[in-house]
């Protein structure tokens, strides 16, 4: 089944121009004029594989959007906007994207980052499609996590983290090997971008949060308490 995207921006030429790539490269494309038709049309579709946001959107901005998709959903977010400045990029990361992409930009760029995303957000389930850990309940299909049913407000990056905790449950992990498998291999980030991220997680997962034990002088591990 090919997976699906949505595209929201109001510039009808650049939502033909992004959609004509990815179709090429086998995706099916859900199209939204502005932020409120987009969440609308999110709503709808639980399918919804990935979201591309125009950041200078009508009705409710890419940032407003992003943040509302957030809180249904873990799907991968892809921010799209003429703002270059690093105080830009960092409300992105805030409000919950995955990835910030400046304008103008190339469509084969793009197309690769999408595909880099997807790769990562689904290469690794399985069939099994819910994980129940302690008070957490992981549903895989839909990338939900819940806290004592209450659902965990994650941005991707928090999603993917703390999986890999998970599908290490017990074993001890540095912060390199966290950094290389939910960064990638590429990113250059140091100990204090996975402990600020560790802590934010900790407390968005509330009472769960004690999952996560710190091993000092090493790294992490995800443990549930008998």
């Amino acid at each position: 089944m090919s997976k699906k995207i949505l595209i929201a921006d109001d510039e009808k030429n650049m939502r033909i121009l992004i959609s004509d790539f990815l179709i090429n490269e086998g995706y099916e494309i859900i199209e939204a004029s502005n932020g409120k038709e987009a969440v609308e049309k999110f709503k709808a579709d639980s399918s919804i594989h990935l979201v591309i946001l125009d950041v200078m959107m009508p009705l409710l901005d890419g940032w407003q959007t992003c943040e509302l998709i957030r809180k249904m959903s873990q799907v991968p977010i892809i921010m799209l906007t003429a703002k270059n400045t690093e105080a830009d990029e960092l409300t992105g990361f805030i409000r919950g994207s995955d990835e910030y992409i400046k304008k103008p930009f190339s469509p084969t760029i793009l197309v690769a980052r999408v595909n880099a995303l997807i790769k990562r957000t689904y290469q690794e389930l399985d069939k099994t499609e819910e994980i129940n850990k302690g008070n957490l309940n992981i549903n895989l299909k839909q990338h939900v996590i819940k806290s004592n049913n209450e659902t965990l407000d994650l941005s991707h990056t928090e999603y993917k983290l703390l999986m890999y905790l998970i599908e290490n449950e017990n074993n001890v992990l540095t912060r390199d090997m966290l950094l290389d498998s939910v960064w990638g291999t590429e990113y250059e980030g140091t100990d204090r971008t996975v402990d600020s991220h560790m802590n934010r997680l900790r407390v968005k997962m509330k009472s769960s949060g004690e999952y996560i034990k710190t091993v000092r002088g090493y790294g992490y591990k995800f443990e549930v308490v008998k």
